[in-house]
């Protein structure tokens, strides 16, 4: 089994290593080209558009969401636990430097995501229950042809044999991980024989998954609308407090962040060597925090009740705003803020976050970043459990198929509680990878029809 792990270990490498993240960050650079930097450019419109509509109360018709319902059921899947630990990795290996290239890959990736959205709602169709499908598979199929639809196909299967690891498992082990610590930290739990708790944690995760998820798209969005906002601005509270009650450390941090990105050396005790690894790691958290090139979120959009593709677009702009600029840049700030001792040049986790708010509020805050740890795995659940649905969908046309995935799918929560998957959660993380290959081959050739909605959309906006 070792054995197995470290192969797949070897391959996730290279997937996930240095041309994977060239080939995302140049097609979003060409992409932002083409629109001319349209991320910037229109940025107070499209968060005027965004911000705008989460005050905006209306229902939307049968078998879709409001355009608001939409960008938090994407949230729900990009707001995980890596924007955590993730983000505390990228500093511990690539050093303070990595936040600044963590927002260079954001910038690129918010066109990116638009451009992603822009083509699921364009390109999107029903199904006979009446419900909106999009994604990067439907754009593939839709807007390339026929000669192209096997690369809908791979990418669908791909998610399917990602979900189930990526989606659910991993997200599950950290809600157990989460509410023993805080168990075990007030002395309610013993370190041992804890797995009794685990199967219960499971299947109470099992239930709710499959009582959320089989209730259909317009439950999934109801349930988003409500705990996306509520995690977030809980999450954002709590780490402004951090940074508010060292705000004299905040002009140094932003110092250390810009100065280290090209000699973090300096920085970190010689124990970041380059700024090579530095922008290695702070892109790499980006991609894989925000998911732009990845193609995921657009399935989530393309559920919005709009007539717009590029407004619903600038959602997907505010969706990488709110998930890197904002989540992960707190974070950092709370763990260089917070005066912590950061392992330079070894991989830290949650525990570094962690250790930001407790050094600063006490140890009793640990109950509360775990509730925020478990919010951000349960939202990822939900949300990729909707693009499984997806996936499952486009391959077998079946509603009976989508509810056998969905009833495995909650199943595997109980598994993911009790029973040690590395090896499928490894396996999940290389078909993930390979996930970005036929989306970003779309992006690339679709671009094209990404600028005519542009120029539509310019022109019934006057």
């Amino acid at each position: 089994m070792n054995i197995l792990i470290e192969a797949n270990r070897l391959v996730n490498r290279f997937i996930w290593g240095v041309p994977a993240m060239a080939c995302i960050l140049g097609v979003g650079l060409y992409l932002s080209i083409r629109t001319g930097f349209l991320q910037l450019r229109n940025f107070p419109e499209a968060m005027q558009v965004t911000i705008g509509r989460i005050f905006r109360k209306r229902e939307a018709k049968d078998g879709a969401l409001t355009p608001f319902q939409a960008v938090c059921t994407a949230l729900a899947a990009t707001i995980g636990t890596g924007n955590i630990a993730g983000v505390a990795g990228a500093i511990s290996i690539g050093g303070p430097g990595a936040v600044f290239w963590m927002w260079m890959s954001a910038i690129l990736g918010m066109c990116t995501k638009f451009c992603e959205v822009t083509l699921a709602v364009y390109y999107r169709e029903s199904n006979k229950k009446g419900e909106l499908l999009g994604g990067p598979m439907y754009y593939i199929k839709n807007g390339l042809g026929r000669q192209w639809i096997f690369l809908a196909y791979l990418y669908a299967v791909f998610g399917i044999l990602t979900v189930f690891g990526t989606g659910n498992a991993t997200q599950v082990n950290t809600i157990t991980a989460a509410i023993n610590e805080a168990l075990f930290h007030f002395s309610l739990l013993p370190t041992e024989g804890n797995g009794k708790v685990n199967l219960f944690i499971g299947i109470v995760i099992a239930v709710l998954v499959a009582l959320i998820l089989l209730g259909g798209i317009k439950r999934i969005g109801q349930v988003t609308e409500k705990l996306v906002p509520f995690m977030a601005l809980f999450y954002v509270v709590l780490s402004l407090g951090v940074v508010f009650l060292h705000f004299d450390r905040v002009p140094s941090v932003f110092t250390t962040i810009f100065a280290s990105a090209f000699s973090p050396r300096a920085f970190t005790g010689g124990a970041v060597g380059s700024f090579i690894l530095s922008m290695k790691k702070g892109i790499s958290r980006g991609i894989f925090s925000n998911e732009a090139g990845l193609g995921t979120g657009s399935i989530a959009h393309a559920t919005a009740d709009t007539r717009k593709p590029v407004k619903q677009g600038y959602f997907g702009i505010f969706e990488v705003f709110a998930d890197t600029i904002v989540i992960c840049t707190l974070t950092a700030l709370v763990i260089l803020c917070s005066g912590v001792d950061i392992p330079f040049g070894r991989e830290a986790g949650a525990e570094l976050t962690i250790s930001g708010f407790t050094s600063t509020y006490g140890a009793w805050s640990s109950i509360f970043t775990a509730v925020a740890l478990c919010c951000f795995a349960f939202s990822t659940i939900l949300g990729w459990g909707l693009y499984g649905a997806r996936f499952t969908e486009f391959v077998f046309a079946s509603p009976i198929a989508v509810k056998i995935f969905l009833s495995l799918y909650a199943l595997v929560s109980i598994l993911g509680a009790t029973v040690d998957l590395s090896l499928v959660w490894s396996v999940a993380d290389t078909f993930n990878g390979l996930m970005v290959i036929p989306n970003l081959i779309a992006l690339f050739l679709l671009c094209p029809k990404v600028l005519q909605c542009i120029a539509e959309y310019r022109k019934s906006e006057g």
